[in-house]
């Protein structure tokens, strides 16, 4: 985002291509905690056997990088569900997506040591699912949310007021999102209807795409940012047919380059698409992909030398995305 040309620094973010991870800590889970609250009774009664969680490793993991590599191919939206662990004293909070994965305070660290790298980038953290927290889990959070990121935290205001010019003149960097009620007592906690983001819940990638293009033709104009979750969701009975196999292999992998082909159609703007998701997001130049399209919002400067990223990213640039997070 550092380096966006002068007219993008301008527009509200609502209105720019920003890529996003789906189930964004996931690259790690711990197989030898218990299953996640998250997870139904039968389930958990079935990971008991040692096999069973090696099995549901293979459908939590939705991505490969870390937060750092994330940050650094250039992903900027985290979709983020958090738990108590069950039987613990304390109040620590963990990520989890069916297993437990990396404490929630060394993953905010980890983003942090980015952002203080990089003080012209902008994140956002959606805090969207939580299980087996009570307000006092929900007030431990919040509170490291805040030591964690402090004045680069964005407080709530109009989104469209929202550009990166705004947030550079303040020194904010964070916008976090909240999907629970505690968020009205904090100015720097934007409500989770602030950051919709439909779900197709299908496993067929044409239904995934049509649903993709009717949120987006349904979306509000103005108030609120947008995810398109571009993400293939496995039934029970998918799971059970390639139980070995695992997520990647099963849906993402065949399925993927379809939907990047989608991504390269669409454009930003007011009714356009703002925040785009996917699993694997080193699979493809997913991100490359999705910063291109900020292209299209500045008129005539297609095939111009001062297009800040090509429609066409080679392999070498895409991977390192230097036009889009090294700050000026």
């Amino acid at each position: 985002m550092g380096a966006l040309p002068p007219p993008l620094r301008a527009r509200p973010l609502a209105h720019l291509a920003i890529p996003g991870s789906h189930d964004s800590f996931s690259y790690w889970v711990d197989e030898k905690s218990p299953v996640g609250p998250d997870q139904a009774t039968a389930i958990k009664r079935l990971a008991k056997i040692s096999l069973v969680k090696k099995l549901m490793k293979k459908w939590s993991v939705t991505q490969n990088l870390t937060f750092k590599e994330q940050l650094e191919s250039g992903i900027r939206y985290f979709d983020l569900r958090v738990s108590s662990k069950p039987g613990e004293v304390e109040k620590e909070i963990y990520f989890i997506h069916g297993l437990f994965g990396i404490r929630v305070w060394d993953g905010l660290m980890e983003i942090n040591s980015f952002l203080l790298q990089h003080p012209g980038e902008v994140i956002f953290l959606d805090f969207n699912h939580f299980y087996a927290m009570d307000d006092s889990h929900h007030l431990y959070l919040i509170s490291k949310i805040l030591k964690a990121f402090g004045s680069k935290l964005c407080p709530v205001q109009p989104v469209e007021k929202v550009t990166l010019q705004y947030l550079w003149e303040l020194k904010q960097q964070v916008l976090i999102f909240y999907h629970y009620p505690l968020y009205q007592d904090y100015s720097f906690l934007w409500p989770g209807n602030k950051m919709p983001a439909p779900w197709a819940n299908t496993t067929n990638v044409h239904k995934l795409l049509q649903f993709l293009e009717t949120t987006l033709r349904e979306r509000s104009q103005y108030g609120t940012f947008h995810v398109s979750q571009a993400i293939l969701t496995p039934r029970v009975k998918t799971i059970a047919r390639h139980l070995i196999r695992g997520l990647k292999n099963t849906l993402v992998h065949r399925n993927l380059p379809m939907i990047l082909n989608w991504v390269k159609t669409q454009k930003p703007g007011v009714m356009g698409v703002n925040i785009i998701t996917s699993d694997f997001v080193e699979l493809v130049d997913f991100a490359a992909t999705v910063i291109a399209l900020n292209n299209l919002l500045l008129e005539g400067n297609r095939g111009k030398k001062n297009c800040f990223f090509s429609a066409v990213v080679p392999y070498e640039v895409s991977s390192s995305l230097l036009f889009w997070y090294f700050a000026p």
